[in-house]
């Protein structure tokens, strides 16, 4: 059970995510995508998860043991319905990208007699995750979104927040990471100055949203866009690994807060705003 409901968050995050590129393309909501695009995250982070890895051991050590035949059953059931609902719309190739892009991470790729391999990288794993994210969002709103330039503000805007959020969730993760050989940025640059990258990764990233905004390229979802800002810079500046472990649930509980429920609440925000 522990298993099978690992991704849920990562699903129900994945649909709001999705809606949120939707507002800033300033297309109407669409439910049957949000479900199938928070479907195909499951599937994708549950494979992970059922998979044995190295840092798993440490990482996720409450896996340990779990039934990985029914993790694997669950990723396929989710995939098909995920997929089968993006079909009916016609978008054929974002199901597939987040397998297409894990497979060359997990085992490199070879022109000639050159290989390489991404895994162990320096920031490649977050890179990935942010590719991963943002590239199977922009399939998505491209379906319906006209403009290059907005379709990719929003392939931007998701990789580089991605890469920050997955870079915040590896600072618990340093010790398995380390292990397995995983370059992540705080596991090789440490946590303070991995903070002080990300600020500045932030600072560019919603530079970039207000230009965006301003022009016209996206729609002007302030609140929205606002409430991310300044609830990820307050979270890194006080933030410390050791919360992960505190008795008090507020301080153990503010990671997967920034992570994974920030798109709720900014749009109950934007709602309550909008009323």
């Amino acid at each position: 059970m522990r298993l099978l409901n690992s991704s849920t968050v990562v699903a129900i995050s994945a649909g709001l995510r999705l809606h949120i590129a939707f507002l800033l393309a300033g297309i109407a909501a669409r439910i049957p995508e949000y479900f199938a695009f928070g479907l195909l995250m499951y599937a994708t982070y549950t494979l992970d998860r059922a998979l044995d890895c190295k840092e798993d051991a440490i990482n996720k050590s409450e896996l340990c043991g779990a039934n990985r035949t029914i993790g694997l059953v669950a990723c396929m059931i989710a995939f098909c319905a995920g997929t089968i609902l993006l079909f009916l719309d016609g978008i054929y190739l974002a199901p597939f990208l987040p397998f297409i892009i894990g497979y060359v991470y997990s085992r490199g790729f070879r022109i000639g007699s050159f290989r390489l391999k991404l895994k162990g990288s320096l920031g490649v794993k977050n890179v990935i995750v942010g590719i991963t994210w943002a590239g199977t969002i922009a399939l998505i709103v491209g379906q319906w979104c006209n403009s290059i330039q907005t379709v990719g503000i929003i392939f931007l805007f998701y990789s580089m927040k991605i890469f920050v959020t997955s870079c915040v969730n590896d600072f618990k993760d340093v010790k398995g990471d380390i292990v397995a050989g995983v370059k992540t940025l705080p596991a090789y640059l440490g946590e303070n100055l991995t903070k002080k990258v990300l600020l500045l990764i932030l600072a560019t990233l919603y530079s970039m949203m207000a230009y965006a905004v301003f022009f016209g390229v996206v729609r002007d979802e302030w609140i929205v866009l606002l409430f991310s800002l300044v609830v990820t810079i307050a979270f890194l500046l006080v933030y410390s690994p050791s919360f992960e472990n505190s008795p008090a649930l507020f301080y153990r509980k503010m990671r997967e807060f920034v992570i994974s429920w920030e798109s709720l609440i900014s749009l109950g925000l934007r709602a309550c705003v909008a009323g």
